[in-house]
């Protein structure tokens, strides 16, 4: 089975077609490619055929090699197909427009008591941790601007917890531009998500910006920089784990999985593997994954550990990985689509298309939004069809969900 090419003659569809696309225009053969980027001439050639799915750190690696993003690579943001789309793509605007309004008042607007802008924050929470960016882009932008102006009209307590119900606000901001692919945006969300942790003092959301620092580090291919920093950040909090308060633990753990991510990308296994079995003794040490941030815990960890093997391009040993993992039903379904995404990768690289094609669905079930959005979707698609040499009206129907041509 074969995609139609689109609509414009030449326009580039995949990621591959995209990289092909880059190299040419900088004159560069398929191995001066691979040189710069730091990954073999063989894997290079397969990508660009449509015969292997590229992996975030591939995409990273040629992107900064040419000079460009892996958003650009990746065809991000995707253009808006249908009516939901159109009106996400509207949300994003005005999304942008709020965070550049961070530090000043907006006096026409009324404001609620800070109760029941606490009760809509908890929705946006849930919003968010079910990767629901429809529902996110229906409430964020005027719930911003409100609960901004709160924080300029109140002090001392009260300001601080407007500062911390409007860090939520800027993490489901971050949410919905890193799904769609606007990743300056998603840039810009964390950096709002930092000054108002730091403004409020709480030492969980602070931790949480510098999460999603690293991980924007990681996703441009600097991945010591993000490192560098993440050690920074734990150096910070280590003189209390003796202390055993929650928070702290969380955040422990949840930064050394982020440098886990790091490793990984950069190809230093051990390094992975070391950062991964730190988290995992955290994890366990806290017991659950009650945490409504960053979803810390054993079974957070477990869906890493999958992750991770996924990320080093070895399908197999991220198989027999997730024979370890146990998915509650309270498990955010952010966290648990994107398994199944991993999942789906994972039985790729082993050579499994239809346990792959399998895993798609399932992530379609549960958090559809992001399935339908996700770059390393679209990548799994695009290899799956292009193997088929027989056309699959499910295949070929889902790919059409997704928007792929």
């Amino acid at each position: 089975m074969r995609w139609n090419r689109g609509v414009m003659a030449n326009e580039p569809t995949g990621i591959g077609e995209r990289v092909a696309q880059a190299r040419k225009l900088r004159g560069w053969s398929q191995g001066e490619l691979a040189r710069r980027a730091d990954v073999s001439e063989s894997l290079i050639s397969k990508v660009e055929q449509g015969r292997r799915g590229a992996t975030s750190a591939v995409i990273a690696s040629c992107a900064k090699a040419l000079g460009t993003s892996s958003a650009e690579l990746c065809g991000q943001p995707l253009p808006a197909k249908t009516h939901v789309d159109r009106e996400i793509h509207a949300a994003v605007a005005l999304v942008r427009s709020e965070l550049a309004a961070y530090d000043i008042d907006a006096p026409n607007i009324e404001v609620r008591p800070l109760a029941a802008l606490s009760d809509r924050v908890r929705e946006v929470r849930g919003f968010r941790r079910a990767a629901a960016a429809p529902k996110l882009a229906v409430v964020l932008p005027a719930l911003l601007t409100e609960l901004r102006a709160a924080v300029h009209r109140s002090s001392g307590t009260e300001r601080d917890n407007a500062l911390s119900l409007l860090c939520e606000l800027y993490y489901g901001s971050h949410s919905l531009a890193h799904k769609l692919g606007y990743t300056d945006l998603a840039a810009i969300a964390i950096d709002r998500m930092t000054w108002a942790a730091r403004e409020c003092g709480s030492p969980l959301w602070t931790a949480t910006s510098q999460f999603h620092r690293a991980a924007l580090l990681t996703a441009a291919g600097d991945w010591n920089a993000a490192l560098v920093f993440l050690e920074r950040c734990r150096t910070d909090i280590e003189p209390r784990l003796g202390a055993g308060v929650n928070h702290d633990l969380v955040a422990w753990g949840g930064l050394h999985l982020q440098s886990g991510l790091a490793a990984a990308r950069s190809g230093a296994r051990d390094l992975a593997d070391s950062h991964l079995s730190e988290a995992r003794e955290t994890a366990y040490r806290i017991g659950t994954d009650s945490d409504p941030i960053l979803s810390f815990g054993p079974t957070n960890v477990g869906i890493w550990n999958v992750a991770l093997a996924v990320e080093m391009m070895d399908g197999t040993e991220a198989l027999t990985r997730a024979r370890g993992v146990t998915i509650p039903p309270t498990t955010p379904r952010e966290r648990s689509g994107h398994h199944h995404i991993d999942m789906a990768r994972a039985w790729l690289l082993h050579g499994d298309r239809r346990a792959a094609f399998d895993s798609l669905q399932t992530a379609r079930r549960i958090a559809p939004s992001q399935t339908r959005y996700h770059p390393m979707v679209h990548e799994t698609l695009r290899v799956l069809g292009l193997a088929d040499a027989r056309s699959t009206e499910t295949l070929r129907g889902f790919a059409a969900w997704c928007g792929i041509s």
